[in-house]
């Protein structure tokens, strides 16, 4: 049984397998196991010991952990099948940043939420030069969105040294898709809240570097797809803040790697991957899917049951077998 990523999907899918007797090998992209929970969640909110216990427990269990393995590189779905797996299970989860696609937001100091967060509680940009990944954190950071993610990047911009923090949303408190709990702690910590307000484009200075953003003030309309009312543009409203980091938490897709190299394959025009939501078995043969690569960014806890559910369609599948 092959389990490519060891997010919480994966590590529940793996365990779960081998307690019933498969021999499971899980492949990881990253050069240390855990996925989102190591690379996406901070110190504060999920300290990486208890992750780590996890993922050793998940080892004594019989599961083989091989790192640094990128599937749809190294060996595609399609050939871990042919190469003697019974069975695939794809918990890569949804780790494709989205952007603004607005002037200047190639600037350095802009920062995708996943690169800002992997880089400071995965890569220990926090520790530089002793860790050898650094992070530019400058004295007024503004995040852009609202979400979960959002509030972690804001929370650990402060830690990191920003004298003031802004979370930027184009909606208003109402709307916000983060977790209540989430946005008091962000609150009490002294994050600033901008609502009704969106980035249309980035200034440098002369390196290269961002230095301000321009910015809308919206007005809540009519109700859009989502059912939240749609934010539209006050007439006249423009005005700029001056920013010397930036990071764009707008949410992920999954990473089109696996899709791009897996034949027959289904997935959604968000990129997401088509399975069924009881089994998580895809429409191909052998593959099964749980977690962000099917759901988009959702929780821990959703993964970890999609995991449990996988598990126990493979199982009935290998012994059918």
């Amino acid at each position: 049984m092959a389990v490519v990523g060891s997010g919480p999907a994966s590590l529940t899918a793996a365990a779960d397998l081998a307690k019933m007797g498969h021999q499971v090998i899980i492949f990881e992209a990253l050069h240390v196991a855990g996925g989102v929970l190591v690379y996406g969640i901070p110190q504060f909110r999920l300290p990486k010991e208890i992750v780590q216990n996890e993922v050793n427990y998940v080892s004594s269990l019989g599961v083989e952990i091989k790192l640094d393995q990128v599937i749809g590189k190294i060996e595609t779905v399609d050939e871990l099948l042919k190469n003697g797996f019974d069975a695939v299970f794809l918990g890569t989860g949804a780790g494709l940043p989205m952007f603004l696609n607005v002037p200047g937001e190639n600037y350095g100091g802009i920062y995708s939420a996943n690169e800002f967060l992997t880089r400071t509680n995965l890569m220990k940009a926090y520790l530089f030069p002793e860790y050898m990944t650094p992070i530019r954190v400058g004295k007024r950071v503004a995040v852009i969105g609202a979400g979960n993610v959002a509030m972690d990047s804001a929370r650990c911009a402060l830690r990191l040294g920003a004298e003031k923090v802004y979370v930027v949303y184009r909606r208003s408190k109402a709307e916000m898709p983060a977790r209540h709990e989430e946005v008091e702690n962000a609150e009490e910590e002294g994050i600033i809240f901008k609502f009704l307000t969106n980035p249309i484009r980035f200034h440098g200075n002369e390196r290269g570097e961002v230095k301000a953003m321009d910015c809308n003030e919206m007005e809540l309309g009519e109700p859009d797809a989502s059912g939240r009312r749609r934010p539209v543009v006050k007439p006249g409203s423009e005005f700029t803040m001056e920013v010397d980091t930036v990071v764009i938490a707008l949410g992920t897709t999954p990473n089109p790697l696996i899709a791009s190299t897996t034949e027959g394959l289904k997935t959604t025009g968000h990129g997401t991957v088509v399975a069924d939501e009881v089994t998580g078995q895809t429409v191909k043969q052998g593959v099964w899917a749980g977690g962000d690569i099917v759901t988009g960014a959702a929780t821990v806890i959703s993964a970890m049951g999609a995991g449990k559910r996988a598990a126990a369609s493979i199982d009935a599948y290998l012994k059918s077998k």
